[in-house]
């Protein structure tokens, strides 16, 4: 949307308010553009990941993050790429949890591919980490490695189970695939709720050259919910935290079921969200191609009122609704950047 005259303020740390009347309140940042996977879905084998110097150092994003926070964001979310392959990237969790400590912030989390676990959850809970999300999409070792290309799922197995000891909550998302792991999904299911994890799908998104059909990938899961519902009993859940799911609690199992519909169902209805990338690029919808430079702002002064300023125009812009569709003439994806530039 375009033509808006309406920004978002937030003195004294009140909420920013986006022109549709939507609060703010949750960011999500990616740390860094680099994988150690290289998900079909996500990545190209053969990426092209930006220069270290093109990055925002660790102290800026500390300091783009502690920015928003004052001006009412009160959940974070690091991603990337994968997080924890960022050098000393536990020096910027640490210091971002003083937000925690003094109330700003509610809660600190991240979404892992969980490679890195053993070595860093017990960190991250001493950190003031609570839950995390791990994207894991099979439990076959072979069909895990022909999905991301070289991955170990025994190395992420034991992640999960590492942060499972060190007090984590952690809830698994898996991408849907159609005739890769749609067959797996009530195995999936019942393994993470016999573990006491919740479950979300999550529908293909048509983002990034991937050298992949994205009509070959993409599976409705209108489709998987119905299949679902005849053996399980499905029972909707008001659950609203602002976000793309829809959750339902399945009896036969006790656990939670969740399902992320970019393309069969407009979730932004009350979309509270907004993404910055590791280059300080600030996405008020991950379904548009919308940028807004905060970098130069951040490093234009030692103070923030340029960056408030610039966060506040960027707000005033957000989109009411995402602009996904999958271009079955051209078999090319409605925005070009990849996932693991945006964030996860």
């Amino acid at each position: 949307m375009t033509g808006s005259t309406l920004t978002a303020t937030a003195p004294n740390g009140s909420a920013m308010t986006d022109p549709f009347g939507r609060t703010i309140s949750y960011l999500r940042v990616s740390i860094t553009d680099r994988c150690d996977l290289r998900c079909v879905y996500c990545m190209s084998e053969d990426m092209t990941f930006l220069p270290r110097a093109d990055l925002l150092t660790l102290e800026e994003l500390d300091r783009l993050c502690s920015a928003f926070i004052k001006k009412g964001v009160k959940k974070l979310r690091l991603t990337g790429g994968e997080p924890l392959v960022r050098r000393n990237m536990m020096s910027l969790v640490r210091s971002l949890s003083r937000h925690l400590h003094t109330g700003a912030l509610n809660e600190l989390t991240l979404t892992t591919n969980g490679s890195q676990l053993e070595r860093y959850s017990a960190e991250l809970a001493d950190c003031g980490v609570r839950r995390i999300n791990v994207s894991l999409d099979t439990l076959d070792p072979d069909k895990f490695r022909a999905i991301t290309r070289w991955g170990d799922l025994g190395k992420v197995l034991a992640g999960i189970e590492a942060a499972r000891k060190a007090g984590l909550a952690v809830k698994i998302n898996a991408v849907a695939l159609k005739n890769v792991n749609e067959d797996e999904i009530p195995a999936l299911m019942q393994w993470a709720h016999d573990k006491g994890m919740a479950l979300t799908l999550i529908e293909v998104m048509p983002m990034g050259e991937i050298g992949e059909g994205r009509i070959d990938q993409y599976l409705p899961l209108s489709l998987v919910r119905a299949r679902l519902g005849n053996h399980y009993t499905l029972i909707d859940l008001d659950d609203d935290t602002g976000g793309p799911a829809r959750y339902v609690r399945v009896s036969e199992t006790g656990g939670k079921l969740g399902f992320i519909t970019p393309m069969t169902h407009n979730f932004c209805e009350s979309c509270n969200r907004v993404r910055v990338t590791c280059t300080g690029t600030l996405h008020t919808c991950l379904g548009h191609e919308d940028a807004s430079d905060l970098r130069r702002p951040l490093r234009a002064s030692a103070s923030d009122d340029e960056l408030s300023a610039a966060i506040d125009r960027a707000i005033g812009l957000k989109p009411k609704g995402h602009d996904f569709i999958i271009d079955r003439q051209h078999n090319r994806p409605s925005v070009s950047r990849h996932m693991s530039v945006t964030g996860g």
